[in-house]
């Protein structure tokens, strides 16, 4: 990854004041200007500070060398680049035990030197579709700089805050994590003035060992926020409502009562969702997103609590929910020969795998069509993979699908558990090896008619776009 310094040129002199480290030249001095950060070699440009970043199959350090005969005039790394006095090209080396640590904490100083307002958004699913809601909203009225795809992690994040120029003036900042720590960590990179936590599912319980554990890791968000920081919550979940009064706290909530922001009279048309926004003794009616999805309504909650904190007015807000778009790699509904398909084929977590099926219903329903899921494996679950599977299988089977694919060894039980639930065995494909996309595909094909819609989603290690892939060059087949 690269990025420009949104901060403009820094000396060699200055960044390492930024973060600690004494500076030793080669070939030059600490005057010398850095443009840019790169932790890959490959992308690395004239001017760039090269973090020369340690991960599991490689250390950048054995790259360091090449980045400096890219461009690079300062290298961040714990160990010189091979062969440093006779490389030709003039660097400052900044030497450090965690080059990774020492990202984070670069961009936390340039935090520290703006007048920036950060919305950080962290939770099980919806992540990345609360964040592009909130910035919808929030650019009606403000310069907005954002994670971009799903580059949630410290180093992700980190590069996205060095990136914002002096003209942003809102940040809002998606954050991920796999294990307690992590969210703390990012908190602290970031400093957040507010924090929204969209949901506790079960995605990584396979680390954390239970939904305690992921509220807990969660929860961590407010390790670096401000003491006036505001707390933004989902009201349908128990364990944040354990949350109150840990920040100022905000809830939203759809399906109970338990939120100063909540959702009423929701509506599907037309491939888009309407609902009237209930907050305090107010009413908004007929708010609209151009997506389909009860996933969608809980994002624009969350986006409606932050805009008001922002100041955004109800218009700004209703035009910053329509002209929403959903960042790539999400949900996307298009047709291939005449049938609609609902890709979600990026990542799947029960929670998603249940607000998908929701869309196949709604989208169905408003069509007159048949509906078909193609339901691939769901990863780190951990000692929950089987159960998690089995339950998703008896909610498809109350769903009425007219056929089921199955694709992968654990989405084995989902296909097992419709059937043994009342779906029709012979309504029911599964294909075990997750190399034969094609195969699965094919069965697939034997099933579709123009007009179906079809339902697409699986764990991103699954690669279920390669059968979306098959689908579009073999669509002639569909009768």
């Amino acid at each position: 990854m690269s990025v420009k310094l949104g901060m403009g040129p820094v000396s060699a002199a200055e960044l390492a004041a930024m973060i600690g480290c004494t500076p030793v030249c080669y070939g030059c001095d600490t005057s010398i200007l850095i443009s840019g950060v790169s932790t890959d070699s490959r992308k690395t440009e004239s001017g760039d500070l090269y973090v020369a970043i340690k991960g599991e199959r490689f250390d950048g350090a054995d790259f360091s060398a090449s980045a400096v005969l890219a461009g690079a005039v300062c290298v961040l790394s714990d160990r010189l680049p091979a062969q440093a006095e006779d490389l030709g090209h003039p660097f400052v080396f900044l030497r450090c035990d965690d080059p990774q640590r020492a990202l984070g904490d670069l961009a936390y100083a340039y935090r520290t030197k703006r007048p920036l307002r950060i919305v950080a958004v962290t939770g099980s699913v919806g992540k990345t579709t609360t964040k592009e809601m909130i910035a919808s909203v929030l650019s009606r009225r403000f310069r907005v700089g954002k994670t971009e795809g799903n580059l949630n992690t410290d180093i992700g994040l980190s590069l996205t805050m060095l990136g914002f120029g002096p003209e942003t003036e809102v940040g809002v900042l998606e954050m991920g994590m796999s294990n307690f720590g992590e969210i703390e960590r990012l908190s602290m990179i970031a400093r957040p003035d507010f924090g929204v936590i969209t949901n506790i599912g079960t995605s990584h319980i396979e680390f954390l060992g239970s939904r305690e554990g992921i509220a807990k890791a969660k929860s961590e968000i407010t390790a670096g926020m401000k003491d006036d920081g505001v707390l933004v919550l989902c009201g349908d979940e128990p364990l944040l409502r354990q949350l109150a009064g840990k920040k100022n706290t905000v809830f939203v909530s759809v399906y109970t009562e338990n939120g100063e922001y909540r959702a009423d009279h929701i509506r599907y048309e037309s491939g888009r969702t309407y609902f009237d926004l209930v907050c305090g003794e107010r009413t908004l009616c007929d708010l609209m997103i151009p997506e389909l999805g009860i996933h969608h309504v809980y994002a624009a909650l969350f986006a409606a609590a932050i805009g008001h904190r922002f100041g955004i007015s109800d218009d700004e807000l209703r035009e910053g929910l329509a002209c929403f778009r959903n960042a790539a790699m999400r949900q996307s509904i298009y047709e291939i020969s005449g049938v609609t398909v609902i890709d979600a084929s990026y990542n799947a977590s029960p929670e998603s795998m249940r607000a998908s099926l929701s869309v196949l219903c709604e989208l169905a329903r408003e069509k007159n069509a048949r509906k078909f899921a193609l339901l691939g494996d769901m990863r780190e679950l951990g000692s929950e993979t089987r159960t998690a599977h089995e339950k998703l299988g008896r909610e498809v089977a109350k769903l009425g699908l007219d056929g089921l694919v199955t694709f992968g060894i654990a989405a084995v039980c989902t296909a097992e558990s419709a059937k043994q639930n009342g779906m029709p065995s012979d309504r029911v494909i599964s294909e075990i090896n997750l190399s034969a996309p094609d195969s699965c595909a094919e069965k697939l094909l034997g099933l579709l008619q123009r007009g179906d819609v079809l339902l697409v989603k699986a764990s991103r290690a699954v690669a279920a776009e390669k059968i979306i892939g098959y689908l579009k060059e073999h669509g002639d087949q569909i009768s």
